[in-house]
């Protein structure tokens, strides 16, 4: 586990000087984190990062080597350096479970904790929590999409660095998916993996048919061969089919073709006649090029003969809704045993935060059907205000 402690915004550790030098740092007080509008442009939004930023909370640490760098801003006095070389977090966090629907305005994790700590871990929570239940949310929206056929999350080549790569894969599979091709992923995580071949694999050999034949003959029983390197109809498929057949006298149950170019429409329902006649009524059709949920559903309308997706650059990247604007904000501070709420004044209302120390219960009817969710103050804080 990288030590991540520096993963903050400046501001954190100055004001945490601030608390410090005034001696209020010890002060207990009490964030929510929530978002305001949903991810995706979705009706829901799917929570998922907790458990990266539990394993951060578990190993926050000042290394010597991070302090002699904050030294080296001449920012920090040395006795709040020394202060920090003992940091610890001791506090408390509330959270709703990783793959939780959740809703604006409601929080999905709550800071009980000394105001120094409470304020360090904004950033990471932040920038943890929020990619990932972006992610999450694209993906249960692709999945919901595909109407139960697997979808498969390619997207690491497109995204945003290797750790946008490897969480993103993880949150896809949280949010439905059934596999990846990020390996780094399926180690760390333990996720399925998918994989076939390239157009570049194809292209090294002299024939369509011989890197076909090549391919079939070191992965016999997983053998899904991309067909439009060339001409699909004309000959991808006629030289997948000639593999197939092969692979069925030795034995062995072919997998399928994937498409990733051209009319997706129009192609798979010509391989699927084809493939239907031949006797490979079973083999899978595997889609991908630059897909997201708009594309799937509009693929499915038009009675594409898909039955899998692989899903990569939209996905990764969420890319027309590329970010969650999920906040960090104080809810309410102690004096003694009483509670203090906290609250922004804004002129935008949606600036504007939910006071006080609370928690949020989802409400289900007979049928163990949700219905509503509702916002709650705790009830130690009801008896401290004498409500």
């Amino acid at each position: 586990m990288r030590n991540l402690t520096l993963l903050t915004d400046l501001y954190q550790l100055t004001m945490l000087n601030g608390y410090f030098e005034k001696n209020v740092h010890e002060d207990i007080v009490v964030f929510d984190m929530f978002f305001r509008k949903n991810a995706c442009n979705s009706g829901y939004t799917i929570v998922c990062g907790i458990e990266q930023f539990v394993e951060y909370i578990n190993n926050i640490h000042f290394s010597d080597e991070d302090l002699e760098y904050l030294k080296s801003l001449k920012l920090f006095s040395d006795k709040f350096l020394t202060f920090l070389k003992d940091f610890k977090f001791t506090g408390d966090i509330y959270s709703v479970e990783e793959g939780t629907i959740m809703f604006p305005n409601e929080p999905i994790l709550t800071v009980k904790a000394p105001l120094y700590q409470a304020q360090l871990i904004e950033t990471a929570l932040l920038t943890i929590v929020n990619f990932q239940s972006l992610i999450a949310t694209k993906a249960s929206r692709v999945c919901f999409a595909a109407q139960g056929d697997p979808v498969f999350e390619f997207g690491l080549r497109r995204a945003q660095g290797p750790d946008a790569g490897t969480y993103g894969a993880r949150a896809a599979m949280i949010g439905g998916c059934s596999a990846t091709a990020n390996v780094l992923a399926g180690k760390l995580f333990d996720i399925p993996l998918i994989g076939t071949h390239a157009h570049s694999w194809v292209q090294k050999f002299d024939t369509e048919l011989e890197a076909f034949e090549a391919y079939a003959d070191i992965y016999p029983d997983k053998c899904l061969l991309l067909v439009d390197t060339y001409n699909v109809l004309n000959s991808g498929l006629p030289n997948a089919i000639k593999i197939f057949k092969d692979l069925e006298k030795n034995g062995y149950k072919p997998s399928g073709i994937r498409l990733d170019s051209g009319d997706l429409q129009y192609l798979s329902k010509e391989c699927k006649k084809v493939l239907d006649k031949e006797g490979f009524s079973d083999v899978r059709i595997t889609a991908s090029n630059d897909l997201d949920e708009y594309t799937i559903t509009s693929l499915k309308s038009e009675g594409a003969a898909i039955n899998s997706w692989g899903v990569g650059t939209k996905l990764i990247t969420s890319a027309d809704s590329p970010s969650l604007g999920g906040v960090y904000k104080l809810a309410a501070s102690y004096k003694g045993d009483i509670i203090q709420p906290k609250i922004k004044i804004s002129e935008d209302p949606e600036k504007i935060n939910n006071p006080g120390y609370k928690k949020v219960v989802r409400i289900y009817n007979k049928n163990n059907k949700a219905e509503a969710d509702l916002i709650m103050l705790m009830m130690k804080l009801l008896m401290n205000l004498n409500l």
